[in-house]
């Protein structure tokens, strides 16, 4: 069967039909699913999203379908330079997402199709960066489990923090934060939500911020404005401002999901360390994502080129974060 085709992998059910993974072929962009998505597709695998993200080679897209409905979902680059296919090709997270009930044999299926039309492509190895835990445990779990009887190697295992939006900010700071959270606010330091039209300004404060302390920078500001601009109710600028209007801490916020508000990007001076107004930030964007009906707020990995940045570690512990796991795998084909 020729890979540009259409094409459906059955597995045998009590009752007849049972789920199938249709794969439309590959293409210059993610297609679209047949079938209605049974589940809010996270911003990162949305159709309108890949698209913002510009693919090194032919993009293949393997859905399950169940009754009607698309119940799991995977995206795939491949790369015909390097015979290295990725999912997702540029984005924080990629790899399978799952209906809510579905376990370790829809991952099977999907990934069984996914590495049969890629080796038709000529592709040798496959790269899967998944979704933190605390996303979705349950598919997350389902995700690690069956890509591990797949023969896929752990690449990558990173400490992800996140804040539960049902605990009070304040009551989960170390005594040491809930000072500095105090002494913002003798200062008179205050958290402003943004608007876009701050995005050159805000990008150039990111990228001195985060060079000045050895972290990655921000994605290029042309890619910023474009995602802002696609994404106006999902992307937002959050700022702490001192009283001369100055900034002294910044961030890009992501809804990612209906339940989850990602910290993408803060930054804030050496110069403001006295202060530490980063933790007014996150009280900011708690209470934003706790008034938005939310449940998460992820502020990310702490993974610099030379392993993990234990005092970005430590500093989100201190805010009461909870640690978990953003797993990324690599398997040749």
């Amino acid at each position: 069967m020729s890979v540009s085709e259409p094409y459906s992998i059955f597995e045998a059910g009590a009752s007849g039909a049972a789920p199938a993974v249709w794969a439309p072929g590959p293409g210059p962009r993610p297609a679209a699913p047949r079938r209605p998505l049974a589940f809010e597709s996270l911003l990162f695998l949305q159709l309108a999203h890949q698209a913002l993200q510009p693919p090194a080679g032919p993009v293949l897209s393997f859905y399950l379908e169940d009754g009607g409905q698309t119940v799991a979902q995977l995206h795939a680059v491949a790369d015909p330079a390097t015979g290295q296919a990725r999912s997702p090709g540029q984005a924080p997270f990629g790899g399978a997402q799952l209906a809510p009930g579905l376990g370790m044999g829809a991952v099977h299926a999907l990934f069984g199709a996914a590495e049969a039309a890629l080796r038709g492509l000529g592709q040798q190895q496959l790269a899967v960066r998944g979704y933190p835990f605390c996303y979705d445990p349950a598919g997350a779990a389902a995700l690690a489990g069956a890509l591990h009887q797949r023969g896929y190697r752990v690449a990558l295992a990173e400490q992800n923090y996140h804040l539960d939006l049902a605990r009070d900010y304040a009551a989960g700071l170390h005594p040491s934060e809930r000072r500095r959270l105090h002494k913002c606010a003798r200062h008179g330091l205050v958290v402003e939500q943004e608007h876009r039209w701050f995005l050159p300004r805000a990008h150039a404060f990111l990228s001195a911020c985060r060079q000045e302390r050895g972290q990655a920078p921000p994605l290029p500001l042309a890619r910023l404005e474009a995602l802002f601009e696609a994404f106006p109710n999902d992307y937002f600028l959050f700022s702490v401002r001192v009283p001369s209007g100055e900034w002294a801490a910044l961030t890009v916020a992501v809804r990612v999901s209906e339940a989850v508000l990602y910290n993408f990007c803060p930054a804030s001076p050496l110069s403001q360390n006295a202060l530490s107004p980063v933790v007014l930030l996150n009280e900011g964007l708690h209470a934003f994502a706790r008034a938005s009906g939310m449940a998460v707020l992820d502020l990310g990995t702490s993974t610099l080129p030379a392993g993990p940045n234990a005092s970005l570690l430590r500093f989100k512990r201190h805010l009461g974060a909870t640690a978990g796991l953003r797993l990324s795998w690599k398997k040749d084909l």
